[in-house]
């Protein structure tokens, strides 16, 4: 009599079959993951323009005014003097100097010594007077009755303002070892009246053999000669500090303030290249050809489109000076016919040297009766403010929007896996049972047919 044959299990299904429908359910899950890349790799690109973008925003908030647009140049003898102007205090001038002594403070040199740390000064105690009137005394012991360490216990005294320094005078001398003192600051008001030595036992006397008085430095302005109690000004020209380095009386030199047109076309440039990297980022972006999976990229998008005629109604826009109504193109910025800007940096020095209030104008607006106007500047921190504004911003909302979609797959595949798995535990579950039931009837069957009946398991294939 004939029988089916069940393989390697009772069914006679296959031994995958499980794994076969588990995989067959799988197949949305690849689906979803295939989509959820795409809006990804979007997502990923968006993020690429917000930086592009951002680099805009950087420029706008370093340029935005017409003081942080503003660079100085100065011009003078370097060798004389050293000059830092504020850029948002000083203006542009010329003036004349002449430094005619430099401030000095006060200073005193001691007799000399054989030796710094051998030569034996004596014990007893110095006594020093400051400029406000107060005196101080130091007392000197056997262990502390050598060079070094006297100006040791000078130094150790921070309030004094007083300095001291053992120095060899250079003389070739026996004794060529001696302690200069001075005080820290400079200036008329900051003489001192130097110490009284004490000492007694000591192999030389120890007293000041040379002294230095103090006095304040000495210039002219413009003809006119200025004392300063020390060798820098702060208070002579508004926002202009300038230290003396060297007194050269009789030379009288100029000191030229001008506006840096190099500095500020330099910072234009920086912006427009920051402003090109974002249309050449929508251009590359909307470049398509048969090849391109637009699944994946931004091409043809309305927030590229939407962006790129911002910028350019941007560089556009009308601007109001007090020279009448102006564009950003007038200064030497132009569109190219691969759509980015290019700046003329001579066209637009020439504008710079010629009207630098106008450029200022363009760029950064001015103040009128009906208050501040706005600038190309402005304008396009507008438009930056519109593309980045959280959560709202062009940008930022199809960011967040992307971010919502790819959410909402990672979502769904959870499901759908907790689903699979579940469905997968049942399906093993039943075919478990199947398979006992079918082996079951086999026995059965067998117990039947040895007896000389039909096989029921035979009768149901």
């Amino acid at each position: 009599m004939s029988s089916i044959s069940f393989g390697s299990i009772a069914t006679g299904l296959p031994k995958d079959i499980v794994k076969q429908l588990i995989a067959a359910e799988k197949i949305p899950l690849a689906n979803m993951e295939g989509r959820k890349s795409k809006i990804s790799d979007k997502k990923g690109l968006v993020g690429e323009l917000i930086k592009l973008m951002e680099g805009v925003k950087g420029s706008v908030l370093q340029n935005g005014s017409a003081r942080s647009l503003r660079e100085l140049q100065v011009q003078t003898n370097e060798d004389i003097i050293s000059v830092n102007a504020d850029k948002n205090i000083a203006q542009p001038g010329t003036y004349q100097l002449e430094v005619i002594a430099l401030a000095q403070k006060s200073s005193a040199m001691t007799a000399g010594f054989e030796d710094p740390d051998e030569s034996y000064i004596g014990v007893g105690f110095i006594q020093y007077y400051l400029p406000n009137g107060d005196s101080r005394e130091l007392y000197v012991d056997s262990e502390n009755a050598n060079l070094n360490s006297l100006a040791k216990l000078i130094n150790r005294d921070s309030d004094n303002g007083l300095r001291a320094s053992v120095v060899n005078d250079g003389s070739g001398g026996d004794e060529p070892w001696r302690i200069i003192l001075s005080l820290e600051e400079t200036g008329d008001e900051k003489r001192a009246e130097f110490p009284y030595f004490y000492f007694v036992d000591g192999e030389n006397d120890l007293y000041l053999e040379f002294e230095r008085e103090a006095h304040d430095a000495k210039i002219r302005l413009d003809g006119f000669e200025i004392e300063l109690p020390e060798n820098k000004a702060t208070d002579l020209i508004p926002g202009v500090t300038i230290d003396l380095k060297k007194a050269k009386p009789g030379e009288e030199f100029s000191l030229n303030i001008t506006e840096d047109s190099d500095a500020v076309t330099e910072k234009i440039s920086g912006l427009v290249e920051n402003i090109n990297a974002v249309l050449k980022f929508i251009k590359n972006q909307n470049n398509l050809d048969e090849s391109t999976d637009t699944s994946r990229t931004l091409g043809g998008d309305i927030i590229l489109q939407s962006l790129e005629s911002r910028m350019r109604a941007t560089v556009f826009k009308d601007i109001q000076t007090e020279f009448g109504f102006k564009r950003f193109g007038d200064l030497g910025i132009k569109f190219q016919r691969d759509g980015l800007l290019k700046l003329e940096t001579e066209e637009l020095s020439n504008h710079l040297s010629k009207n630098y209030k106008l450029v200022t104008q363009v760029l950064t607006g001015h103040f009128g009766e009906e208050g501040k106007t706005k600038g190309f500047i402005d304008h396009l921190g507008d438009t930056v403010k519109a593309a980045l504004q959280f959560p709202n911003g062009l940008l930022q909302s199809r960011k967040r929007s992307l971010q919502t979609n790819i959410d909402q797959i990672d979502r769904r595949i959870v499901n759908k896996e907790r689903m699979i798995e579940q469905k997968e535990k049942n399906l093993k579950d039943k075919f478990a049972r199947l398979e006992g039931t079918i082996s079951r009837m086999k026995s059965q069957g067998a117990g039947i047919q040895a007896m000389g009946g039909s096989n029921p398991v035979t009768q149901l294939g």
